[in-house]
């Protein structure tokens, strides 16, 4: 018949797809993963400097008032509000106006983000009395808090900026350069604290001014690819235009949806300063923990989707975005389920290896790994409403997502509230990981209604197989590293020996099972890297 293509053309298309999608998702996890080690680093300087203690308290407490902001309004929701409408300008209107449009939202951002970046300053107070009330019984505390909070807020214009950036470099498949970008925050927070840190009457403040320069520095790494791929910043205040107000549309719920996993950890936040000190270090430093693979690849993969997905979108071809979908969902599950058994099974080894020395002892690394072990149960669910997240706003539907998020964010505050008591701040980071869970098959079931069918049946059998295999490989784990050496703060290298030739022990044991059980994602993934040393 005329017009459709032959069954070759679609399969040799959809294969091109899922190759874009994966080496884009391989790219930005390699680059991520980079990032990630940097940031395991400057957490052990800080642990090494302060400890789990009243004043790590203070630095991280005021860190989530930006952080939360930055979910908000920079790296979650300017990506997926962003990268759809350019998409679609650069589709229907050509590459001169989908420039134009960059240069309108980067003025947009100066001026209302740089308002709400005064405004935040002004009123830290008001702010630190609602995200950590408990501190009001201690004015140290609550002072110090305002003062870390209020340099700290620059930080969410230049991270929006940097955002904006790498909305823009993704529309044209570059990933790597803007996935690397926030190993830069890193370097500078390491360099500033050790350098500096002493010439402070109070050091923890040097954390902060590391953070409001980071991302200074961050923003400004990204730059030369962006002018190398025909992009421009300038001024351009027409804010009639047709692009951004189809953005902030988008926007707006987008804000609320993607960030419910950063509005959960700030009821935590907000609860656990009720708690004895020391309970937000712990749930900070194992939330930490968590995003290792919630970063490297539900965020990579989440990002790396959208742009592919957005096509789809465009053109009307809604059997690619579903089958894209559904290879982007049992993909990430195939690599974040064993990532999510080995830190359930590994918990207290890996918190003592890389936290436990200086001010940091053995009971500040029992209530990290005890707030690790309940954190990790929620990772599948964290990945996976990334994907399914995105392929709702490569659709330009951002209502679906938060009113899913709604019921999100109250079931975490119903649960935490239930589960603080028996659990103190353990039970903060199990309500977080229900709550997720939640929010994924709300998010799934909608998806189901709005494509019809989202390939469920496969997805369930990968995610069993998964499941399984990483059971086998969690246990192997679990039996191999036990002993007293995993209490003390000395014998570094050789814990780190041990747990090194664990992980690659554990890797040969999950790869086995699946290739026992025949699982689908990892013949694709052999396939993938034998294709690639053919090309060599």
């Amino acid at each position: 018949m005329a017009g459709r293509r032959p069954c070759s053309a679609i399969i040799s298309s959809d294969m091109d797809s899922k190759g874009k999608i994966a080496k884009a998702a391989g790219l930005m996890s390699v680059a991520t993963f980079i990032s990630r080690i940097l940031g395991y680093i400057k957490d052990m300087i800080l642990a090494v400097f302060f400890g789990a203690s009243g004043l790590s308290d203070t630095f991280f407490a005021a860190f989530r008032i930006p952080n939360l902001l930055r979910e908000l309004f920079a790296e979650g929701s300017m990506s997926s509000a962003f990268i759809p409408v350019l998409a679609e300008y650069r589709q229907k209107h050509g590459e001169p106006e989908a420039a134009r449009l960059v240069k309108i939202t980067f003025t947009f951002i100066i001026i209302i983000v740089g308002c709400i970046c005064i405004l935040g300053i002004l009123f830290a107070p008001a702010i630190v009395s609602f995200v950590a009330p408990g501190f009001l019984n201690s004015p140290e505390k609550f002072d110090m808090t305002v003062m870390l909070t209020r340099i700290m807020f620059p930080f969410l214009l230049f991270i929006s900026l940097a955002s904006l950036v790498m909305g823009a470099l993704n529309t044209r498949k570059v990933f790597f350069v803007p996935a690397l970008a926030p190993a830069l925050l890193n370097i500078t927070i390491i360099c500033i604290v050790i350098l500096f840190a002493r010439f402070f009457v109070r050091p923890i403040t040097s954390v902060a001014i590391g953070v409001a320069v980071g991302g200074i520095v961050q923003f400004a790494f990204q730059l030369p690819a962006f002018y190398r791929n025909g992009f421009r910043l300038g001024f351009d205040p027409e804010f009639s235009h047709p692009g951004l107000k189809k953005m902030a549309l988008l926007l707006i719920p987008a804000t609320m949806a993607l960030a419910v996993n950063q509005i959960n950890i700030i009821v935590s936040n907000i609860l656990a300063s009720y708690l004895p000190d020391g309970s937000i270090t712990y749930l900070y430093y194992s939330m930490r923990l968590v995003q290792f693979p919630v970063g490297i690849f539900g965020v990579a993969m989440g990002m790396a989707v959208l742009p592919a997905l957005s096509d789809h979108a465009v053109k009307g071809d809604t059997d690619r975005l579903r089958e894209d979908f559904s290879f982007a969902l049992r993909l990430l599950f195939f690599i974040a389920v064993p990532c999510m058994a080995g830190l359930i099974a590994l918990r207290g080894s890996i918190v003592n290896l890389l936290f436990q020395r200086g001010q940091f002892d053995y009971a500040a690394t029992q209530g990290t790994a005890e707030a690790l072990l309940f954190y990790s149960i929620g990772i599948w669910s964290i990945v996976g409403v990334r994907v399914i997240t995105a392929t709702f706003y490569s659709m330009q539907d951002t209502k679906t997502p938060v009113r899913i998020a709604a019921i999100g964010v109250a079931s975490n505050l119903l649960l935490s509230l239930f589960l603080m008591g028996p659990l103190r701040h353990s039970g903060l980071a199990l309500a977080n990981s229900l709550a997720s869970g939640i929010n994924f098959f709300l998010l799934a079931w909608f998806l189901r209604k709005k494509l019809l069918h989202i390939d469920a049946k496969r997805i369930v059998r990968s995610f069993v197989r998964t499941s399984c295999s990483s059971a086998v490989m969690g246990v192997s784990a679990w039996w191999m590293l036990r002993g007293e050496i995993w209490t003390r703060s000395d014998s570094t290298a050789i814990k780190a020996g041990y747990l090194a030739g664990t992980i690659f022990f554990c890797i040969i044991v999950y790869v086995s099972a699946n290739i026992v059980m025949k699982n689908e994602e990892l013949m694709y993934v052999k396939n993938l890297i034998l294709k690639k040393i053919d090309k060599r």
